[in-house]
């Protein structure tokens, strides 16, 4: 059934040994590219390993089973049988999802962009609550996070705040997060105790390299001004700020966190870049839609996905209908269980249309 895979082994040692080597150890680039081939193939190659020793270990109760008479060898056989039968019904589920088609976008850093939405001040707030449930998470991966641009609310929240994440996965993991988040609770400001309703959207882009998006320069017209809100001396004083808007798709990225207008143009074009690479790639998907039936659901931002619920502390996935109740903990970044449910949800949805598609074959 795999027999693709007998040569995935030799291939991971292959790829150990070249990153030993001085040619490859010194290329950045190299380095960087065999060590995703080697965190694509390590859990295949596990997983292929235990599909044959379960193979094995079924071969030969079977061959006891058919060849002794020995009662207690033979309820030894069963015992082993029955062992071996789970163990390669479990291996072949394991490849079936790790041989899925791989989103192309999975490796890839992101930037996340949180936005305050429907509730005023208490939505700025709650916005600055996500964004630093999702940079101690980062903190728990090993990721690094670092704010591009941010828009601060009279009362300390974020109206907006982008911020980008580097590190192994970080695509494949939070692609899941984008949507609406709503909260439930009493703001600091009410007077008579009454639960509010606020929310605030997520979105989390692909970074995309210059190659990927190609940006003309009369495509664009760029401002710089002197910047707001708070800052250093010189951040107020300078014409530091960067106004980008591409003409095209009318799309405006302000950046003015930095002293340097340079420094602000360049993380300016870095989050465009990455706005115009999701607008193409999801034009892309809508047109391929009708023709892959594997397509699953893509995490639209419109959509509300997920309730923070305070009195009754309680998190709720509406897509999946996961219900927990540590909310305090998930605001301090403890989001494994969430995000690894949601990606095991996926995962079985796609086999699933996977499978049913295969099984469908010709029309008469």
């Amino acid at each position: 059934m795999f027999e693709n895979l007998i040569g995935i082994g030799e291939r991971l040692a292959e790829l150990h040994n070249l990153l030993g080597t001085p040619e490859i150890a010194t290329s950045a680039t190299r380095v960087r590219e065999y060590g995703k081939e080697i965190r694509r193939l390590e859990p295949l190659v596990e997983a292929y390993r235990e599909y044959q020793d379960a193979q094995l270990s079924l071969d030969e109760s079977r061959t006891i089973l058919q060849t002794e008479s020995d009662p207690e060898l033979l309820e030894l056989a069963r015992e082993q049988q029955g062992e071996a039968t789970a163990r390669l019904q479990a291996a072949e589920q394991r490849l079936h999802v790790l041989l899925l088609p791989r989103d192309p976008y999975d490796d890839k850093n992101i930037l996340l962009e949180i936005r305050a939405g429907t509730g005023g001040e208490e939505a700025t707030l709650f916005a600055a609550e996500l964004f630093r449930m999702y940079g101690r998470f980062a903190e728990r991966r090993g990721w690094r996070m670092e704010i591009v641009t941010s828009h601060l609310s009279a009362s300390g929240g974020f109206k907006e705040v982008i911020a980008s994440l580097e590190g192994t996965d970080v695509y494949s993991v939070l692609k899941w997060e984008a949507g609406v988040h709503r909260v439930q609770r009493v703001p600091e400001t009410e007077s008579q105790g009454r639960i509010h309703t606020s929310a605030v959207t997520v979105a989390v882009l692909p970074e995309a390299e210059e190659v990927e998006v190609e940006i003309a320069d009369k495509d664009l017209r760029i401002d710089v001004y002197r910047s707001s809100g708070h800052g250093g001396q010189s951040v107020n004083t300078t014409d530091s700020a960067v106004r980008i808007t591409h003409l095209p798709t009318n799309t405006v990225v302000i950046c003015q966190d930095e002293k340097s207008q340079h420094k602000n143009k360049a993380q300016a074009m870095k989050v465009l870049r990455a706005r115009l690479f999701e607008i193409k790639r999801r034009e892309q998907e809508e047109r391929e839609r009708d023709k892959r039936k594997a397509m699953v659901r893509s995490g639209d931002r419109s959509e509300k996905i997920r309730t923070y619920n305070y009195p009754q502390n309680r998190v709720t996935d509406h897509r999946i209908g996961l219900t927990l109740h540590r909310l305090e903990a998930i605001i301090e970044g403890d989001l494994d269980e969430i995000v690894t449910t949601l990606q095991s949800y996926y995962q079985a949805e796609a086999l699933r249309l996977q499978q049913g598609s295969a099984g469908e074959g010709p029309e008469a």
